[in-house]
């Protein structure tokens, strides 16, 4: 590999271009945002890091949002890049970096609002679907999928964190801005169905009414025992069919989802308690939170014989259980990130050491780089979300550097961040566009910049 030293004198001389679109072709633009590009570039010494940051933090907003005013309400429709559809999960990522700068900046306000907006209506629509198209007239792209598909749907994967991010972003967007304008009638309503649907997925009084089946090549794209997936004994926890990637679980209780549900179940009944809602629900979902989060105690942390006690991935209520991790989020390694357990846990620490070792079957080391992939692109791919997570949790200033680095020399000189890319070679990637691992990046430089720990960003 060549030396840090004399990459950085390559990048020196080389000329920086940007890759945004021009200003009449951005899907939407917020003075903020452009403000904190420019202060934030100056900032940044190493002159590719800079390129990447402009490239990617307004990526989001450049290419994927589609803002309108429907009902006298802003709407949002956030596609995830190269896949015309808004994911609930990605939606809420691909926004969240901007939430910091919505208070000083009203337009953007609307837009973080129009995505509140949509969601409540995607989950009023269907709470068990994890993708959905614009309108109810665009085609349904799984239509032939064996689950209770219906217009408006493009993809009917049951995940726990696609209403946990609906959550999410109201919560903080609330906290950040002050503005409870979106929790509205639809908003209550939605989030009934939310906790309805997790507790019909506890499974305590069978398996509920979710199912699905898929034709396909891909294990992983559909579920055993005519759609039911693998039994799951009732424990407390919550079943999520899916992963954050798409894919199916091996044991349904996937435990970083659970702990997502935990902290989102509470903020659903704080915010009750301030819009004066029912004492009785903010009641049921408090105990919601806590069965589940005990249950987890008791099911979800495991005893490994080198690494001590872990959150295990995935469990079944049986004693089965998968000492392994997924780059997408939620996955163990964010769990700090998300707000769900605190950087010094000793769980989450142990949990850290085995997931970026080999003793991980989905951690991948090559002479590029190392890093977490996942079954949903397979063998030998690393995930640049993996390693842009590492540095958002880490707190030693060497390991941040190294993820700085790494990110900067595996982009194919694209400019951008990709879905995957090869252990042993950059050039070979997945996904040219997808705005979640972009704006991400973007967060994590703005973070370091903020925090005054720019000298990190010299790599």
């Amino acid at each position: 590999m060549v030396p840090p030293n004399s990459l950085f004198g390559m990048f020196q001389a080389k000329e920086w271009t940007t890759n945004r679109p021009p200003l009449a072709e951005r899907n939407f633009t917020s003075k903020m945002v452009d403000r904190t590009i420019l202060e934030t570039k100056k900032k940044i010494k190493d002159p590719k890091l800079a390129w990447l940051f402009e490239n990617c933090f307004p990526n989001t907003l450049d290419t994927t949002v589609e803002y309108a005013e429907k009902d006298g309400k802003p709407d949002t429709f956030v596609i995830t890049g190269d896949i015309h559809a808004m994911w609930l999960r990605d939606s809420t990522a691909q926004v969240w970096p901007y939430l910091s700068l919505a208070r000083k900046d009203k337009h953007l306000q609307n837009l973080l609002r129009g995505v509140i907006h949509r969601q409540t209506q995607c989950v009023l629509l269907d709470p068990y679907a994890n993708a959905f198209n614009k309108t109810t007239e665009d085609e349904v792209h799984w239509m032939s999928d064996d689950t209770d598909m219906k217009a408006g749907l493009h993809e009917r994967k049951w995940e726990i964190d696609s209403l946990a991010y609906t959550v999410r972003l109201a919560y903080h967007y609330w906290k950040v801005t002050g503005d409870d304008s979106a929790f509205d009638g639809d908003w209550q309503q939605a989030a009934k169905l939310i906790v309805k649907t997790f507790k019909e997925q506890q499974r305590k009084a069978g398996v509920g009414p979710y199912r699905f089946l898929r034709k396909s090549e891909r294990q992983l794209d559909t579920l055993s025992n005519e759609g039911l997936g693998r039994p799951l004994k009732p424990v407390g926890l919550i079943n999520s069919s899916f992963r954050p990637s798409d894919d199916a679980t091996t044991y349904g209780f996937l435990i970083p989802s659970n702990l997502f549900a935990v902290v989102s179940l509470r903020q659903i009944a704080e915010i009750n308690d301030h819009i004066k809602g029912a004492a009785s629900f903010g009641q049921e979902c408090r105990a919601l939170a806590d069965e589940v989060e005990g249950a987890i105690k008791e099911y979800g942390v495991v005893n490994h014989p080198k690494y001590g006690k872990v959150y295990a991935f995935e469990v079944d209520g049986f004693g089965n259980h998968t000492f392994m991790d997924d780059a997408n989020v939620p996955s163990l390694l964010a769990l700090p990130y998300l707000g769900l357990v605190e950087k010094d846990d000793v769980i989450y620490q142990n949990t850290r050491k085995l997931i970026w070792s080999t003793d991980n079957p989905y951690f991948f080391k090559g002479t590029a780089a190392e890093g977490i992939g996942g079954p949903h692109v397979g063998y030998d791919m690393i995930w640049p979300m993996s390693i842009i997570m590492r540095a958002l949790t880490s707190a030693e200033d060497d390991e941040i550097r190294w993820c700085l680095r790494t990110l900067r020399d595996t982009d194919a000189d694209t400019g951008f961040m990709h879905e995957t890319f090869h252990k042993d070679n950059p050039e070979k990637f997945t996904r040219s566009w997808f705005a979640w691992a972009n704006t991400l990046f973007g967060e994590l430089v703005l973070k370091l910049v903020t925090q005054g720990r720019e000298d990190l960003l010299l790599v």
